[in-house]
C-alpha cells in the first residue's frame, strides 16, 4: 500500500506501507512481500498470519464480498486480519506463498515460525 498523498512519479521508501500494520516497511528495513497492485505484507504480520492460519489452523471464515489483499481473490478458505487495519485480509494460500518466498529470499534471514518458539 502507498502512503496517502504520495507522488506516483517519485515513490520513496517512506511511501511503501504494510497493508496490515501500516508501517513504512521499506524505510524501516523490515522484510516484506509484495502482492498484487502494490499490496505489502511485512515479516512481522506474516508471522502472525502464519501462526494463526497454519500452526493453529485458525483464522476467520471467508465472508461474502471480501477479497484477499495480496491476491485480490475471493476465497472461502480461512483468512487473517490485522487488528490495526480490519480492511486488510490475507488468505491461507497467500500466507503460505509469502512465507515460502521470504524464507527462500537471499536478501533476508527469515525463518517460518515453529511451535517451539512459544
Amino acid at each position: 500500500m502507498h502512503r496517502a498523498g504520495h507522488d506516483p512519479d517519485n515513490i520513496q521508501p517512506d511511501d511503501i506501507l504494510c497493508d496490515f500494520c501500516l508501517r513504512a516497511t521499506w524505510s524501516l528495513d523490515i522484510p516484506s512481500v509484495e502482492g498484487h497492485h502494490g499490496s505489502i505484507l511485512c515479516a512481522e504480520c506474516l508471522e502472525q498470519a502464519w501462526k494463526s492460519l497454519v500452526m493453529e489452523k485458525g483464522g476467520a471464515a471467508g465472508e461474502e464480498g471480501w477479497t484477499c489483499t495480496m491476491c485480490l481473490e475471493a476465497r472461502e478458505a480461512p483468512w487473517w486480519c490485522s487488528s490495526l487495519n480490519d480492511q486488510a485480509r490475507v488468505c491461507r494460500r497467500c500466507t503460505k506463498q509469502a512465507a515460502g518466498a521470504l524464507h527462500k529470499s537471499k536478501d533476508w534471514a527469515w525463518e517460518k515460525p515453529t511451535q517451539d518458539e512459544g
